[in-house]
């Protein structure tokens, strides 16, 4: 899948605006976040200020109240961060969802899958990360340095000039040169894990396929090289990820011993002020240096929004004019000089078709595989646009037909019927909303599917996802016909309906299509002349051509 790409202050920035929607749970967990590290600074400067007093009260019961409020400001932080992280995901699921179903169905007849399946579930988890872990230590990462600066330099101003450019090193200037040079291996690791994922997916769906053919070995050497691929990509960001973590670890040694050694040559040294700005400055460094694995994380956070942001931003390939025509009882059907090419290809599959459908016409269209003939009925289901010439309803242009009402019109049934894991009755009455009982038991009657499905021990309640591996071909694509009787179409359009057949279940299904459809217009695409024997007109496609018998 082509992915755009993006600057990090883009990413960021569209980010951020997500996050509006949560602002709510995220103040309180920033809030948390930074009273809690604060706390975490006072506990290790009035604790280091209790063992100089020698055990002294007077510092017994600061010490204890931030102790108390770390643990109740990491509780707050936690549970009202993650609170709102998931609930963001999960709208940008719906979201997500909202900009495939936009830009369908040419996006997914031109792309992967599984790679699709796994932006929307995987990438958009990894989000979590950005929206629960990053925007409170962004602001603790200011205020915690600015802190212990204010408290070193009220001991003495040397031990805050030594903290000064530690604090710009650690949080500042390692992790922007971090998230600079770790976008493009973040990036590569998300894509190759998707296309493992992907491969993975695929292989267990074909894996009846594959062990027919005797292709484990073959397959397996598949997936183990994008198996090797994706090991590179996760080699050269655990690489990265460790090279920036390392790197804050040597400063803060480093600024250790300079503060040690600053004491060391004072003229005037204060042994409270070293001890309190040693155990704040390990207090305040633990805080900032969790940002450089914010970093590292962030790197696939941001390659998977990347990745969401393209799909988002995907111009659909068909867009639907703001003033449309509603077209209802479609008389005529004409091609008017249609040419057509798909995006990747510059020849045509269609060249300068002509032709006029009246209603109630039966229309038999046969080719080799390749010829248009599945793609002479997405251009009538505006799955694309013509790229020369026009297709006109009624002498309205497709284009000028409101897409809903050209779907409710037309009835598409393709060659492999998809059964979601539901009950039969929900897979049928997917066709209309708010179907009878009696609506979907006369449509699958008269699909030649009802007599099966008495026969099932729950009958319509029969649950798919249990069964579907058991459905013929011919069943399935017979549930797909209820579909399409129960819609009730003015035009149907019946893509190798008789594919998974043998002769005398094609018989009967031209049988039951005659008597469903008989004044009816339908199209049927076939590449058998029997399955065709009953229409008024068959069309020959050839290299884009048409002729008419």
């Amino acid at each position: 899948m082509k992915t755009n790409h993006y600057t990090l202050k883009e990413i960021i920035h569209r980010l951020l605006k997500i996050a509006k929607e949560i602002k709510g749970y995220l103040f309180i967990s920033t809030l948390a976040s930074i009273i809690g590290n604060l706390s975490h600074i006072g506990f290790m400067g009035f604790g280091a200020l209790w063992i100089l007093s020698e055990g002294r009260g007077i510092y017994a019961f600061p010490c204890i109240l931030c102790g108390l409020l770390i643990g109740i400001c990491r509780y707050l932080e936690g549970v009202f961060s993650h609170l709102g992280a998931y609930g963001i995901l999960a709208k940008m699921r719906v979201h997500l969802f909202t900009a495939i179903d936009r830009i369908s169905p040419a996006f997914m007849i031109e792309r992967d899958t599984g790679d699709v399946l796994n932006i929307a579930v995987n990438d958009i988890e990894t989000l979590e990360f950005f929206f629960a872990h990053t925007i409170g230590p962004m602001f603790t990462v200011i205020l915690l340095p600015l802190t212990s600066i204010l408290i070193a330099w009220h001991y003495n101003p040397v031990y805050a000039w030594i903290l000064i450019p530690a604090f710009l090193l650690i949080s500042i200037i390692i992790p922007a040169i971090a998230l600079k040079t770790g976008k493009r291996p973040g990036l590569r690791y998300r894509i190759e894990l998707g296309k493992l994922k992907a491969m993975i997916l695929e292989s267990v769906f074909g894996l009846k396929d594959i062990q027919i053919f005797n292709a484990i070995k073959q397959r397996m050497q598949k997936v183990l090289y994008q198996n090797h691929l994706s090991n590179q990509a996760s080699h050269m960001l655990i690489l990265h990820r460790h090279t920036v973590s390392s790197l804050p670890n040597f400063f803060v040694y480093l600024t250790r011993i300079l503060i040690l050694a600053a004491s060391g040559i004072l003229t005037d040294p204060d042994p409270s002020g070293l001890v309190v700005v040693s155990f704040i400055a390990t207090a305040s460094f633990s805080s900032t240096f969790s940002l450089t694995f914010v970093v590292s994380h962030l790197l696939e956070a941001f390659a998977s929004a990347q990745r969401i942001f393209t799909i988002e931003d995907t111009i659909p390939e068909v867009e639907e004019r703001k003033e449309t025509i509603s077209c209802k009882n479609i008389d005529t059907i004409t091609f008017d000089h249609v040419s057509f090419h798909y995006p990747e290809d510059e020849h045509p599959v269609l060249d300068h078709v002509s032709l006029v459908i009246h209603k109630g016409m039966h229309i038999g269209i046969i080719g080799e595989s390749g010829a248009g003939k599945s793609t002479f009925a997405r251009l009538l289901m505006r799955f694309y646009d013509v790229t020369e010439g026009c297709i006109l309803f009624n002498n309205t242009d497709i284009r000028d037909i409101s897409l809903k009402d050209l779907h409710h019109s037309i009835g598409y049934l393709e060659q492999d019927t998809y059964l979601f894991n539901d009950t039969i009755t929900n897979n049928i009455a997917i066709a209309k909303e708010n179907a009878t009982m009696e609506e979907i038991r006369d449509a699958a009657a008269k699909a030649g599917i009802l007599a099966f499905i008495e026969t099932l021990p729950d009958g319509f309640d029969t649950q798919m996802g249990e069964m579907q591996e058991r459905l013929s071909g011919g069943e399935r694509q017979r549930i797909g016909i209820a579909r399409i009787i129960l819609r009730d179409p003015d035009i149907i359009i019946l893509d190798e309906p008789s594919s998974a057949l043998d002769v005398l279940h094609e018989k009967e299904l031209i049988e039951i299509l005659n008597n469903a459809y008989h004044e009816k217009t339908m199209i049927l695409i076939s590449h058998r002349h029997s399955t065709l024997s009953g229409c008024d007109h068959i069309i020959h496609l050839e290299h884009g051509l048409l002729t008419m018998s």
